[in-house]
């Protein structure tokens, strides 16, 4: 008799305590939701603006969805700009970026993580100082640089500075840092060349870091408007940040669903970069800080 007593105690208490993890799971659940709602809630109003009638980007109070569907917005953004050309601009600027990135921050992540050398240490402590200065502190030199290579109003003006990225490089190499090094120890004892290994053996294992850092870096250059707005000069050169400026017309008087309806179509080439990448996102961050 006691032990069925205890038998239903226990029963009574478990199911007291998974009552309450739902109840708190519940609870969890929605905050999640309304906190996401606030997220996106300015993307939603960037669509339902571009959608809306001109007349209907000012009402108050404002509607969250538009009552007349105007796709013509999307039509003027093609008509008032050469968005094609910008596109091409900023996907052509921002994947030769990502690709010398690949190479570039891979290969210094390799040196700094597998080779040893003198002051290997204290020379990346000295390169990562380079992340607490700002880009706009060096864009005068770096625009004199790039002026004495005549280079100014071009895409390369904007490709060669990027190309070294600290933050890339210390994210690979954290995560090469995990990577037992008898990897490499086993490849160089069958004859493997150093370029082979790294080839061969360690990038394939950091592919998450190298395609994290990627889509950040992409995105960043995707929407970089300051370097451009220095560089460039010609009209048909420009990327899509500074390009997109024209919309807002003279002391803006642009159409303010035709903007937001260019800034819709802009988003919608790192949104796909971004969800390929996403999967390797947390893997990427969490191994760049798991060893020093």
């Amino acid at each position: 008799m006691n032990s069925e007593v205890e038998a239903a105690g226990v029963f009574t208490v478990k199911r007291i305590r998974t009552s309450r993890k739902g109840a708190l799971g519940f609870i969890l659940d929605g905050f999640l939701i309304v906190l996401s709602f606030l997220m996106l809630s300015p993307f939603l109003w960037i669509v339902s603006t571009s959608l809306r009638l001109p007349k209907d980007s000012f009402s108050l109070p404002p509607a969250i969805f538009p009552t007349a569907f105007n796709f013509s917005n999307y039509a003027q953004v093609f008509q008032q700009v050469p968005f094609t050309a910008f596109i091409a601009n900023s996907l052509k600027v921002s994947l030769i970026i990502v690709v010398g990135h690949i190479f570039i921050s891979s290969m210094a992540a390799f040196a700094f993580s597998r080779i040893s050398f003198p002051g290997r240490n204290m020379i990346f402590i000295v390169f990562l100082a380079g992340l607490m200065i700002p880009g706009q502190v060096t864009i005068i030199p770096q625009f004199i640089f790039i002026s004495k290579l005549h280079l100014v109003d071009t895409h390369w003006a904007l490709i060669l500075p990027a190309l070294i990225n600290p933050l890339g490089i210390f994210l690979i190499r954290q995560m090469m840092m995990t990577i037992s090094s008898t990897y490499d120890e086993a490849a160089y004892m069958d004859g493997a060349s150093r370029m082979w290994v790294f080839l061969k053996v360690t990038l394939p294992m950091v592919f998450p870091a190298v395609a994290v850092t990627s889509v950040m870096t992409f995105i960043s250059n995707w929407n970089d408007f300051f370097r451009p707005l220095i560089f460039l000069n010609t009209f048909e050169k420009m990327t899509l940040p500074v390009g997109m400026t024209v919309l807002n017309g003279t002391f803006g008087s642009g159409n303010l669903s035709a903007i937001l309806a260019g800034v819709a179509l802009s988003l919608v080439v790192p949104l796909l970069f971004y969800i390929f990448g996403q999967k390797y996102l947390v893997d990427g961050i969490t191994a760049g800080g798991l060893k020093m």
